[in-house]
C-alpha cells in the first residue's frame, strides 16, 4: 500500500527522539502495509552543538539491535517550518512538558493539533529507558492506525 497518510514527530532538535520514532514508525508501517509513513523535525531555532552529526548514536544503536536500517541516518536535523505541519494528518511532540511551549510559541495556530508524549531527552532519561517508551508508543500508534484503516475501509 502506498503511504498516503503522514505523522510527524516532533522533538528539541531532530537527533534523538524524534528520529528515532521515524525510523521505527516507518519500519513497522511498511511492514504492516499501513499506507502510513513518517518524518521529524526539531522545534529548536538552531542546531545544537551537543549534537555532533546526522544522529544520535544511541538511536541508531537501537535501531540497528532490531535490525532496522534507518533510511535517514545520515539526513542531518531539520528543524520546523509551518508548511512541515500542513504534510501531517497527525503531529506528535516528544515531550509535552518541553515541547508544548515551544509550539504554542512558535505556532500558535497549530497547537491544538498537537499529541503530547512523554519521553524524557538524554539528560533526564538513559537512552534504554527512554527508547524502549518510544517503542511502546510507537507500537501502540501502528495498532490505533491499523484500527482505524480497516475500520475506514470497511465502511467508505
Amino acid at each position: 500500500m502506498m503511504a498516503t497518510n503522514r505523522v510527524l514527530f516532533l522533538c528539541t532538535g531532530n537527533y534523538y527522539r524524534s528520529r528515532y520514532a521515524e525510523e521505527l514508525f516507518n519500519f513497522c508501517a511498511k511492514n504492516e502495509d499501513l499506507g502510513w509513513s513518517a518524518f521529524s523535525r526539531g522545534l529548536a531555532e538552531a542546531d545544537s552543538p551537543e549534537n555532533p552529526g546526522p544522529m544520535s548514536q544511541a538511536a541508531l544503536e537501537s535501531l540497528q539491535a532490531k535490525a532496522i536500517v534507518p533510511e535517514g541516518a545520515t539526513r542531518y536535523p531539520q528543524f520546523c517550518r509551518l508548511a512541515d505541519f500542513d504534510e501531517a494528518q497527525l503531529v506528535v511532540a516528544l515531550k509535552d512538558v518541553e515541547h508544548r511551549p515551544m509550539i504554542e510559541q512558535r505556532f500558535p495556530k497549530i497547537a491544538g493539533r498537537v499529541t503530547y508524549w512523554d519521553v524524557d531527552d538524554l539528560d533526564l532519561k538513559h537512552p534504554a529507558d527512554a527508547l524502549a517508551i518510544i517503542d511502546d508508543r510507537v507500537k501502540e500508534l501502528i495498532l490505533t492506525l491499523r484500527a482505524l484503516t480497516d475500520r475506514a475501509q470497511r465502511n467508505p
